[in-house]
């Protein structure tokens, strides 16, 4: 096997072990009202917080208007507030 193809056989074995690791990685869009924030964990919102979930992908229409508020751990944004979970 010459350094060449050592060299190839070792990126494809890197990136095949990279797309696999990287299938694993899970994140959702959470929504209520027109506040969104990502989160990186699978939570169980209470019925009454009335959310939406999207996938990671999602983006809103062209005339729709959302802000963007992050925040660590379980949780849901209620206007200002953020309502531990």
């Amino acid at each position: 096997m010459t350094a060449l193809s050592r060299v190839l056989m070792g990126t494809i074995l890197g990136a095949g072990a990279l797309a696999l690791s990287a299938g694993g990685a899970s994140a959702d869009i959470v929504c209520k009202g027109n506040i969104c924030w990502h989160t990186q964990e699978v939570y169980e919102y209470p019925p009454d917080a009335h959310v939406i979930i999207h996938p990671d992908g999602w983006h809103w229409g062209r005339g729709e208007h959302y802000v963007w508020r992050e925040h660590e751990g379980p949780g849901y944004w209620d206007g200002d507030e953020w309502v531990e979970d």
